[in-house]
């Protein structure tokens, strides 16, 4: 296929018309990228013999050789999807075939034979590099437009003071460079961090905090108190990463959701924001037909940049319409509608953009001990903060959408605010 270098797999993919990447483990019904961020593990393949690759997550390059998973004979005719018409409510696998010992043998044979996600890699991995020790006076985790604007405006404000940044994308930006212009802002704002010191780290993921790792360095320093007890733990490409910091800011943003109807796990069914990173960053076209679901201005903002790039929209939101089921298999095809006396019509559209709540991702601050609380508005579970931004952790901090999605521009706005605050704290 062609590509372009260092572009994401799945969008390589997606551009060259490849919809089903695998099948599901259980009843394998076919899979497809859904949010192009790493999220939702729907886009796992196989990549020079190593299986459950995140292909959004991975970089193209010249003889890269990736397959399909999960499947008998291919992803495309797949037999064992007679799994998911043999049981259309639900099969419990724990109690199948137990009443008769040697038949519940094969069974269990079988089930080890076509279960799991992928088989085994074709070499055993290299070795794992040693990890390394990074001290500093603000980590800022997330690299959209909270976390960037943070960095930027710490630096300026606190010049001296040792930021690092960490995200676990190759192009900073997150929620950015999912709205038309977004690539041009995102690019600004990283050029304003860099001009004012911060240190980056991309392909970055943040994986914990750990409140028992303390680095030997720090045990007996004399500003030991100044330090936050504990070590963000980091993959990197080039081995873990021990970042010991006095301050943590989190600006993890949101995970894209779905909008719940029947079948919505089908490829061609997309995340509203994948959409807008497709068309906005990489220049791919969606779709032929793009209908976008859920209420809301993410998907109003999306619906007005794919109707001016030249694509054809159609927009079903409550409390006219709802989504009830999509159509067709591994080649989406439609979408049926309800209207509010509950009449049924049929969308042509080969793709559906699910514009629902991005989720806050709370989950690493809360795992720091951040206090979070529901926050249906703002999407799901959303770090509290105060009017400075604190969370109830002495010294972590959190801004933009993991306190409550309200946004890009907000978002931004709200780091560029976290960023003074905690320059007033490091001076």
């Amino acid at each position: 296929m062609r590509a372009f270098t260092d572009e994401p797999l799945a969008v390589s993919l997606f551009a060259a018309g490849v919809r089903t990447l695998g099948r599901s483990t259980k009843y394998h019904r076919p899979r497809g990228a859904f949010c192009f961020e790493g999220h939702c593990a729907s886009c796992l393949v196989r990549v020079d013999g190593r299986p459950n690759v995140r292909a959004c997550m991975t970089p193209v390059r010249p003889d890269l050789r990736c397959e399909r998973q999960n499947a008998f004979p291919s992803a495309e005719v797949d037999l064992m999807e007679a799994a998911d018409w043999m049981f259309p409510h639900g099969m419990d696998h724990h109690t199948l075939m137990t009443g008769n010992a040697a038949a519940n043998r094969l069974f269990v044979n079988l089930v080890r034979q076509v279960g799991g996600s992928g088989t085994l890699p074709d070499a055993a991995p290299e070795a794992v590099p040693a990890s390394r020790a990074q001290l500093t006076d603000v980590c800022i985790v997330g690299g959209g437009p909270a976390g960037l604007r943070a960095a930027a405006t710490l630096g300026r404000l606190a010049p001296g003071t040792r930021i690092v940044l960490v995200d676990e994308q190759a192009t900073l930006g997150g929620s950015w460079l999912a709205e038309p212009g977004g690539a041009a802002l995102a690019q600004a704002a990283v050029s304003d961090a860099l001009a004012a010191g911060v240190v980056v780290h991309r392909r970055a993921v943040a994986l914990g905090f750990f409140p028992e790792d303390v680095e030997p360095i720090l045990e007996n320093a004399p500003d030991r108190e100044a330090w936050l007890v504990g070590t963000l733990v980091v993959a990197t490409p080039e081995g873990l990463l021990r970042i010991s910091a006095k301050r943590i800011l989190y600006a993890t943003g949101g995970a894209d959701q779905n909008v719940p109807f029947l079948d919505n796990d089908r490829p061609g069914v997309l995340s509203a924001r994948a959409c807008g990173r497709l068309a906005f960053l990489h220049g791919v076209r969606p779709g032929r037909r793009v209908a976008i679901v859920g209420n809301g201005p993410l998907g109003d903002c999306l619906a007005a940049g794919l109707a001016a790039a030249g694509v054809e929209v159609e927009r079903i939101a409550e409390p006219d319409e709802r989504p009830f089921a999509a159509v067709g298999g591994g080649d989406l095809r439609a979408l049926d509608v309800l209207d509010r006396a509950e009449r049924k019509r049929r969308v042509d559209a080969d793709i559906i953009a699910s514009a629902a709540i991005p989720a806050p991702a709370s989950e690493l601050p809360r795992q720091h001990g951040a206090r979070v609380d529901f926050d249906e508005g703002g999407g799901g579970f959303a770090v509290q903060i105060d009017e400075v931004f604190r969370t109830s952790v002495p010294r972590v901090y959190a801004c933009g959408d993991v306190a409550g999605y309200r946004g890009p521009m907000a978002a931004a706005e709200a780091g560029a605010a976290a960023g003074r605050e905690i320059a007033q704290t490091v001076r």
